[in-house]
């Protein structure tokens, strides 16, 4: 009897220190994962850190030039239409998605990487093999139509080109108006991969040349001009720039069953 209650003794306080071990060599791993998640997010950002977000804006002295952006996708909309970058990536001061009040909106997949993604998501997406590809964005929550990502802003400085995120056809042109007063024009785009849906494009002054009907080319036909809102409302780009946060307003919707030419 005394020799079987010493052995349990024993084992048991063998395999304390083990279970000890196990806890600490998972601590550590834990330890070392977020500590490489705060790294690629560090280095991403050129030094900065993104957990909250950031003046991303940078000085007009330094800003690209101001021509047609390179083909980088921006999102994808239902159905698999990807939309292109809309302005010259080195003119972006930030790219925001957020929920509109447009119920008809269909919510957009962006691409790149979430620049205020929570802690705990950043380190799924480390895990689960998404890198920093593509442009950085934010999301903001509250949204209605879409959800989060039912529009998307593209900032940049008013006066910045703006070209067409996708091949199609313009099928009509009209003032926006706020508080009675026109501040630029909505141009809505029938993507040619997917007659089915209608791309509106606000915040913008269009071109002269830019008529009703007309084709254009993703990256490479040029819509206008961005509007300069900022004595008009309040827009959700200033929060992420150091500037009045002007930008061109995308969002994605259902074509109705019969849309005429306006």
């Amino acid at each position: 009897m005394i020799t079987t209650r010493t052995t349990p003794r024993r084992r048991h306080a063998r395999r304390r220190p083990q279970a000890r071990h196990g806890r600490r060599l998972f601590a550590l791993g834990l330890v070392v994962v977020v500590a490489l998640v705060l790294g690629v997010r560090f280095l991403d950002s050129g030094g900065t850190p993104t957990t909250t977000p950031a003046l991303a804006n940078p000085p007009r002295s330094e800003l690209g030039p101001d021509g047609p952006p390179h083909l980088e996708a921006l999102a994808t909309a239902p159905d698999g239409l990807v939309l292109d970058m809309p302005i010259a990536q080195g003119r972006i001061t930030a790219i925001v998605y957020h929920g509109v009040g447009n119920p008809a909106a269909l919510p957009l997949t962006p691409n790149g990487h979430q620049l205020n993604a929570g802690l705990l998501a950043s380190i799924g997406n480390l895990l689960a093999g998404a890198g920093s590809q593509g442009p950085g964005y934010y999301i903001t929550s509250g949204g209605s139509g879409g959800g989060d990502t039912g529009s998307v802003d593209v900032g940049a400085v008013a006066g910045t080109n703006v070209y067409s995120p996708v091949d199609g056809r313009i099928v009509s042109m009209r003032p926006y108006v706020i508080n009675g007063k026109a501040w630029g024009s909505v141009i809505q785009i029938q993507p040619a991969a997917a007659p089915a849906m209608i791309l509106t494009i606000t915040n913008i002054h269009p071109a002269r040349s830019l008529t009703v009907g007309e084709t254009v080319g993703a990256a490479t036909s040029r819509l206008g001009t961005v509007a300069d809102l900022s004595k008009a409302v309040q827009q959700v780009v200033a929060n992420f720039t150091s500037d009045a946060g002007n930008h061109v307003h995308i969002e994605a919707s259902q074509a109705p069953a019969t849309a005429p030419i306006l």
